[in-house]
């Protein structure tokens, strides 16, 4: 069987696929944020941050930072968003994110230095440059930077021209996501997102040009009025900007979930044979260009950091996905955003006015989260070894746990069968390995290794694999 260390990705044949297709989820946190529940709250997130200070080797400390505002709306898009162009919110927004600091301040112990920061949104370049060079100064008043650090901002080229590219890079940022989806007129025109092909260029030259160290650009496959043929050419304008990551994401219709996605007729889609060959022939495209497929719906260049990392079995993986960085405790800043301290996860509301009468209170606005039990940390570290590796070495997990592997987990090997029966998975009395055939369904094999999917119905909420 083909060593996953040292090769790129197989595609399966179709019908493959459609057998191991299932919804599946994308294990940015174990247990999923879905388990996460009103039993756990602001004293429980408060104890996490207070005993930072009682670990042996207290981890490095990671901030995300949500800023939920768009001045307009895309129709394909699930996210926590308030779409408005009255940017006296963003002001009260920047306020109350500066006293959640504080609040936060007052409990954490240990280091409060930053070795990453990240703004994710709704959309980060939302706010003036103004704006946002005092909220970089707000919340690094609190959380200084570290000398060397990956500090991140998601961006959308419509509002983020060179001179904010700039005043980004002056503030301390050296990592941009840039959110493209699809660089085809009619595709954008459907999904209520223009963005010209030289609007996008223009950002990344700029953050080349200010010394951004590394830009990602995201694009979606399954979108409507996209085509195999349409995709190729937006292929071509994406090697020719070449950026060092690509997130490559499946667009899942759930106008039940999503208002915006009622906007997009169901006829304009593309039908699933064609969204996979879409999927299919992008991933050909970037690996024969230099990029290696890094898991489920990422790529990274041959030289990036994430492929070393993950060569070298150091691959993490978080909220923000992937990451190079030694597993972080995580504050979240803002509405919606999910913190990681420790074994605990712990959740803000996800309505604004909810998250602003608990500030303005003068208390963390957490209304719910999740503490670990023993159990949940042994398959959190066991499902990101699967994620974000590709391998699992069952004496690293006995030796961490004090348990046997193959008691403790027969049931779980022995969902391993049919995956080993297709070359999607090799399985020795030492090791799982997942091969290159296998690493499409990534998430389906790790989400063997899930108790609570295990005990419940749930998986039918959660997106398929393509």
């Amino acid at each position: 069987m083909t060593n996953p260390e040292t090769s790129g990705v197989e595609l399966p044949e179709m019908d493959l696929l459609r057998k191991f297709d299932v919804p599946a989820p994308r294990y940015t946190s174990y247990p999923t944020a879905d388990r996460f529940h009103a039993g756990f709250g602001v004293e429980d997130y408060k104890r996490a941050l207070a005993g930072r200070k009682d670990e042996k080797e207290p981890a490095d400390l990671s901030l995300y930072v949500h800023v939920p505002f768009c001045n307009d709306v895309c129709y394909y898009c699930g996210c926590n968003k308030i779409v408005t162009r009255d940017h006296t919110k963003s002001a009260e927004y920047i306020e109350t994110i500066g006293k959640e600091a504080e609040l936060v301040k007052e409990v954490i112990t240990g280091s409060m230095e930053l070795k990453q920061l990240h703004f994710g949104g709704g959309t980060p370049t939302y706010l003036t440059n103004d704006e946002f060079a005092h909220m970089m100064e707000v919340i690094t008043k609190v959380f200084p930077l570290a000398e060397k650090g990956e500090f991140s901002i998601e961006v959308d080229p419509r509002t983020c021209p060179p001179d904010k590219v700039a005043m980004l890079r002056k503030v301390g940022l050296n990592r941009m996501s840039c959110g493209v989806q699809d660089f085809n007129a009619d595709v954008q025109k459907a999904i209520n997102r223009i963005q010209p092909f030289e609007m996008t260029k223009a950002t990344i030259d700029a953050a080349r040009a200010e010394g951004f160290e590394s830009v990602n650009m995201d694009l979606i496959y399954g979108l409507p009025k996209q085509t195999r043929a349409t995709f190729t050419e937006t292929i071509d304008k994406v090697l020719e900007l070449s950026p060092d990551r690509i997130a490559l994401y499946h667009y899942a219709h759930l106008p039940n979930h999503f208002k915006a996605q009622r906007r997009i007729l169901p006829a304009d889609l593309p039908d699933t044979v064609e969204k996979v060959n879409i999927m299919f022939d992008a991933i050909k495209r970037l690996t024969a260009n230099g990029y290696r497929y890094i898991g489920m719906d990422h790529f990274a260049k041959e030289t990036d950091e994430l492929s070393i990392a993950q060569k070298n079995g150091t691959l993490q993986r978080n909220f923000q996905g992937y990451s190079t960085m030694a597993d972080c405790d995580m504050v979240a800043l803002g509405v919606s955003s999910i913190s990681k301290i420790g074994n605990a996860y712990a959740c803000n509301p996800r309505e604004l006015d909810d998250y602003y009468a608990a500030i303005r209170e003068g208390r963390l606005a957490t209304n719910r989260g999740y503490l670990l039990n023993e159990d949940d940390a042994m398959r959190r570290y066991v499902i990101m070894q699967i994620m974000c590796n590709f391998e699992l070495d069952f004496k690293d997990v006995e030796e961490r746990f004090g348990i046997v592997f193959k008691d403790v987990f027969a049931y779980e090997l022995g969902k391993m069968k049919p995956y080993v029966r297709h070359e999607l998975v090799e399985l020795t009395p030492e090791r799982l390995v997942v091969s290159a055939k296998g690493k499409i369904f990534v998430r389906a094999v790790a989400m063997h290794f899930d108790r609570y999917l295990r005990e419940s119905t749930r998986a039918g909420g959660y997106s398929r694999i393509a």
